[in-house]
């Protein structure tokens, strides 16, 4: 496991971007962090571990809401800073907000058009 973590450039807090891709639609789902341990985690479980800078501490998509992501492919971009992760969305629902994938924002003449309805409330999917 340590080769994989020798190829990958974490920044200065540890940290190296992750962009989670559907492996069917091949829609770009969510970008998030990951730590050395949210990788080694990932390719373990085969599924994505993230980091939360936040919490400061690492979160298995989909432990509250069921929305795991399945891993079906890891990758390393050529510069050895970006993480590619293709998965399984479970449930269809990436965002936080109940929505498919996070990029539902896109910028027009007149300011940010919603391009996606919400699949299930935060509320019902957190329990809140």
């Amino acid at each position: 496991m340590n080769d994989f973590l020798n190829d990958i450039k974490f920044n200065e807090q540890g940290l190296v971007a992750a962009i989670a891709q559907c492996v069917h639609s091949k829609d770009v789902l969510m970008m998030a962090w990951m730590n050395a341990e949210a990788v080694t985690l990932t390719l373990q479980e085969q599924r994505a571990v993230y980091y939360s800078r936040s919490r400061q501490s690492l979160w298995r998509k989909g432990e509250q809401s069921g929305n795991v992501q399945k891993l079906h492919r890891f990758a390393l971009d050529c510069d050895g800073d970006t993480i590619l992760l293709t998965v399984e969305q479970v449930g269809g629902i990436a965002c936080h907000t109940g929505r498919g994938n996070c990029f539902y924002k896109t910028a027009s003449d007149n300011g940010w058009q919603i391009n996606q309805n919400v699949i299930k409330s935060p509320k019902a999917m957190y329990n809140e």
